[in-house]
């Protein structure tokens, strides 16, 4: 009898854990479409998770960046990077921020 609710709970726990939907992140989800769509990221960075593959920028599978220096580098521009103050709104440059630095360390 104690072997069968042990069964049943671990069943129970195992078959909600995988079933259950995982949340999504909508600043993760905006970040995205404005790397893929409105700031065109991909073309010139390689980046796992957008399915990019350019090699103009830096990779950023490799290098990693974290959120503020992302958000430091899209505003003020580096190099031939472009700066996107006034092309891209605070809240936009913060989510594109957000979604390369989780997506890249990955």
């Amino acid at each position: 009898m104690k072997n069968n609710i042990s069964f049943y709970l671990i069943f129970f726990f195992l078959t909600n854990l995988i079933g259950l939907p995982t949340k999504s992140d909508p600043i993760f989800d905006l970040g995205k479409d404005i790397f893929l769509n409105k700031a065109e990221c991909s073309t010139c960075h390689t980046l796992a998770d957008a399915g990019s593959k350019a090699e103009i920028g830096p990779n950023l599978n490799d290098i990693k960046p974290d959120k503020i220096r992302v958000i430091l580098t899209v505003t003020n521009g580096i190099g031939v990077m472009p700066a996107y103050d006034g092309q891209l709104t605070s809240e936009e440059i913060d989510a594109v921020s957000h979604y390369v630095s989780i997506a890249a360390a990955k």
